[in-house]
């Protein structure tokens, strides 16, 4: 019986094709929003998590406040400096600090130039090895940089895989920096973090000359010796630098920041924006639902005959109301399907296109199943739901009302 029904629903809802699509449009452009907007969002989460890999429970970044980064570098006026550094290294808890210098510069090679990313790295052997151990940098070809290697840079896996420069780079290859010639002596193998993956790495002697550097730098690195005690060594580094600075607690111009400070900072804003976007999903839905309702009370309108002779026929009440509310539930399912369809290729849409505007492969599609499974079924309630007073009306009409009302609207 209720194969009877589904199949009577689906056949009153392909007679109205028009108005049953235009019924739908609320329903999928909600769900649509809800899969794309949060599958992009969880992608974008991802990719965030993966930079802040690089700093491990044990590190702490300390950077001047509004640092950022473009040509010809930091953005920060008062950048830190050798003086900064002392202080950090005598502070209880403090096993290393470790200087980094990070400049935007003119990448030359085969007659194409871009500007890309360059960071530096360490003057001493084993600050150098401690920065590949800890932020697992790996040759994928040649090898990695020594303090020994003036002159010869390594390369982001991004350049290897990259044909941006119409010529492949290899390890050996000469290229330009600022319009001075380096050597290629390796590749890095690809990490989670696509700023490793994108940059350019040389000792810190030829950024320095390079970009006539004096006591300055970008930001500083900061390993503790234990990381149970990262917070307070972190109290203790922004205590030292007020005091020196003379700076009051809230109107410091720096910031020292553990990692899990940071990404939770990033979390909370993804969040408010995920509950944003169901909020606007959640608008849209209401209106779906609303559209199906009103098709449905139209549908019994224009359906007196036929509810009067089923029920004339035998039909029961509860018989008319499982096939309006199949009906109902038939055009939130189809909504929900084609919204999930629609906001996965949006979302693969969005990102190929953020992906091959940044050169990299940064923001990837999280396609999370129990999202989809839950948006359809809501989608299907949403029109069960809808469909619930029409079917009732339906349900209560009695086969002499039926037709006496069909008999006065057609004649």
């Amino acid at each position: 019986m209720i194969k009877s029904y589904f199949f009577l629903a689906l056949q009153n809802l392909k007679h109205r094709g028009l108005r049953s699509t235009l019924t739908l449009l609320g329903i999928f452009i909600g769900i649509a929003a809800v899969v794309s907007l949060i599958s992009l969002g969880n992608g974008l989460q991802e990719a965030i998590t993966g930079q802040f890999s690089t700093l491990s429970a044990d590190r702490l970044l300390v950077q001047n406040q509004g640092t950022g980064f473009g040509p010809p570098g930091s953005t920060s006026v008062d950048k830190m400096n050798e003086h900064d550094l002392k202080i950090i290294e005598g502070v209880s808890g403090v096993d290393r600090a470790i200087v980094r210098i990070l400049r935007v510069g003119k990448f030359e090679y085969n007659k194409v130039a871009m500007f890309e990313y360059i960071g530096s790295v360490p003057e001493k052997q084993d600050d150098i090895d401690y920065m590949y151990d800890s932020f697992e940098m790996e040759a994928d070809s040649g090898k990695l940089l020594g303090a020994l290697d003036t002159g010869l840079v390594l390369l982001g896996s991004d350049f290897a895989e990259s044909g941006r420069y119409d010529k492949d780079i290899r390890v050996g290859s000469i290229l330009k920096i600022q319009d001075k010639e380096f050597k290629v002596i390796g590749f890095l193998k690809k990490m989670s973090s696509f700023q490793f993956n994108s940059a350019i790495f040389m000792l810190e002697e030829d950024m320095t000359d390079l970009y006539n550097i004096g006591d300055e730098f970008d930001f500083i690195v900061v390993q503790v010796d234990d990381k149970d005690n990262i917070d307070r060594v972190a109290n203790d580094i922004s205590e030292k630098l007020r005091r020196d600075r003379k700076e009051k607690q809230g109107e410091e111009d720096f910031s020292v920041q553990t990692p899990i400070q940071a990404l939770g900072a990033v979390n909370t804003i993804l969040n408010i924006i995920n509950i944003i976007v169901v909020g606007i999903a959640a608008i849209s839905l209401l209106v779906g639902g609303i559209g199906i309702t009103n098709t449905l009370f139209t549908s019994v309108l224009e359906r007196t005959k036929e509810i009067g002779t089923l029920e004339a026929i035998g039909a029961k009440n509860k018989d008319v109301l499982s096939i309006f509310l199949i009906e109902s539930a038939l055009l939130g399912f189809v909504g929900g399907v084609v919204g999930i369809i629609l906001g996965l290729a949006l979302a693969f849409g969005v990102s190929a296109l953020a992906n091959n505007a940044l050169g990299s492969t940064i923001l990837d599609v999280q396609i999370s199943y129990p999202l989809i499974l839950s948006a359809l079924a809501f989608s299907c309630l949403i029109g069960i739901i809808s469909g619930l007073v029409p079917a009732f009306q339906a349900s209560k009409l009695k086969p002499v009302e039926a037709l006496r009302r069909w008999n006065l609207k057609f004649h």
